[in-house]
C-alpha cells in the first residue's frame, strides 16, 4: 500500500488550485488524474476574478492567449440586450488552462499520475483500476461533475425535470468571429439556456444546459438543436452548417444550485463536488479554484474538512441565489418580456453579484 500526506482525485482546476497551494504551505500532495487535459464539458468563459486566481497561482494569465471578454449580448425571444462586464474576462478552453495549471503544479513539486482512475475511496484509503491501494491522511475529491461511486451527490438535488449539459466546438468562421469580438453571447429559451464564447484558437465553445424534457421532445441532441436553430434565428445562424458528424459532448443529471452543507471527517469536496452554480453565471471555474485554494489553506491552517465545507457553502450561498433566479427567470417562457425590463446597469449588477468573493 502506498501512502500519502494529501491524496487530491481529480487534476481539474479545483484539483490543481489545492495542489499549488499545499504544495507552496509545505505539504507534498499527490495527485491523481484519470485522463490527460482536454476539453472537458465547460462554457470555456473565465471571470476577471477568475483570471485574478490563476495569477495568484503562478500562471500569467497573458500567456494562455485566451480571447478578450468585455461584454455580454443576451439573447431573448428575438430580443437582445448588451452590456459591458464589471471587468475584462476571456474564452478559454479547457484544455489550455489544465495544461498550464498542471505544469505550474509540478514546477511546485506536486506529483502527479496521469491516466490513472480511481475505482472506490474508502475508510481515507483509494483503490486504483489496477488495484493499488493509496492511504492518505487527508482527500480531497475534485472530480468535477462525475462522481465517484461512493461518493455522490444526492440524486434529490436533480430535481423532477433533470437538466442536461451540452458542448460542441465550432470551428472558427469570419462571422462568428465577428460576433463574438469581445462579448460572450448568451441565448435564451424554454427549459434551457446556451452560452457561446470564442476560445484561444478561433474556434467558438457552445455550451447548453436544458432540461431533459426538451430532449425527449426533439429525440436526440443534434435534433435538438435544430429545433433550438429554426426557433431561435441568433443561435441559429451560429449553428449554421451543423451535421450529423458534429461531436456533441453530453452529461445528465446536472444538480444546478446543490451546494454541500456537511462534510465527511478528513475528506474535503472541491468544485462541482462542492457546489453546482447554474452555468448562465460563467462562474463554475471560479468557485473550482476558490475552494481548491481555500480548503487547502484550511488545512495547512488546521481547519478540519468537516467545519470547511460548512464555512464554503456558506461563502458561495448569495452567488448560487442570484444565478438560481436568473436560471429561473432565463428558462421560463417570459423570458424575452422579463429580459426587455432589464437596463444595462442590472445586468452587470447581477454579474458581480454570481462571482465567489
Amino acid at each position: 500500500m502506498r501512502r500519502t500526506a494529501a491524496l487530491i482525485i481529480g487534476g481539474g482546476p479545483a484539483g490543481c488550485a489545492a495542489a499549488i497551494t499545499l504544495a507552496r504551505g509545505g505539504v507534498a500532495p499527490l495527485l491523481v488524474e484519470r485522463q490527460p487535459a482536454g476539453d472537458a464539458l465547460c462554457g470555456g468563459f473565465v471571470s476577471w476574478r477568475t483570471v485574478a486566481r490563476i495569477d495568484e497561482l503562478g500562471v500569467d494569465p497573458a500567456s494562455l492567449g485566451g480571447h478578450r471578454v468585455e461584454g455580454v449580448a443576451l439573447f431573448a425571444g428575438r430580443r437582445v440586450h448588451r452590456a459591458r462586464l464589471p471587468a475584462p474576462a476571456m474564452g478559454l478552453s479547457r484544455r489550455r488552462l489544465d495544461t498550464a495549471l498542471r505544469a505550474a503544479a509540478a514546477r511546485v513539486g506536486v506529483t502527479c499520475l496521469s491516466g490513472v482512475a480511481v475505482r472506490s475511496l474508502d475508510a481515507g484509503t483509494a483503490t486504483l483500476a489496477d488495484g493499488t491501494a493509496i492511504a492518505a491522511d487527508t482527500l480531497f475529491l475534485a472530480t468535477g461533475k462525475h462522481d465517484l461511486r461512493g461518493h455522490a451527490r444526492p440524486a434529490a438535488a436533480r430535481g423532477d425535470d433533470p437538466t442536461l449539459g451540452l458542448r460542441l466546438r465550432l470551428h472558427p468562421r469570419r462571422d462568428i468571429a465577428a460576433a463574438l469580438a469581445g462579448q460572450i453571447e448568451l441565448h435564451l429559451f424554454d427549459r434551457g439556456y446556451a452560452g457561446i464564447v470564442a476560445q484561444e484558437d478561433g474556434s467558438a465553445n457552445i455550451c447548453l444546459a436544458v432540461h431533459r424534457s426538451r430532449l425527449h421532445a426533439a429525440g436526440t441532441p443534434l435534433a435538438l438543436l435544430e429545433t433550438l436553430a429554426r426557433e431561435h434565428p441568433a443561435l441559429g445562424a451560429r449553428l449554421a452548417g451543423l451535421d450529423a458528424t458534429a461531436a456533441i459532448d453530453a452529461i445528465a443529471n446536472v444538480p444546478y444550485g446543490w451546494r454541500r452543507r456537511d462534510g465527511t471527517p478528513g475528506l474535503y469536496r472541491l468544485g462541482d463536488q462542492a457546489a453546482v452554480i447554474p452555468s448562465l453565471a460563467g462562474e463554475g471555474m471560479g468557485i473550482a479554484l476558490a475552494s481548491g485554494i481555500d480548503a487547502a489553506r484550511a488545512h495547512l491552517a488546521g481547519e478540519c474538512a468537516s467545519r470547511w465545507q460548512q464555512r464554503f457553502a456558506r461563502r458561495v450561498a448569495r452567488p448560487m441565489a442570484v444565478a438560481g433566479a436568473a436560471r429561473r427567470v432565463a428558462e421560463s417562457r417570459w423570458s424575452s418580456p422579463l429580459v426587455a425590463l432589464l437596463p444595462p446597469r442590472l445586468i452587470q449588477v447581477m454579474a458581480a453579484a454570481t462571482r465567489v468573493g
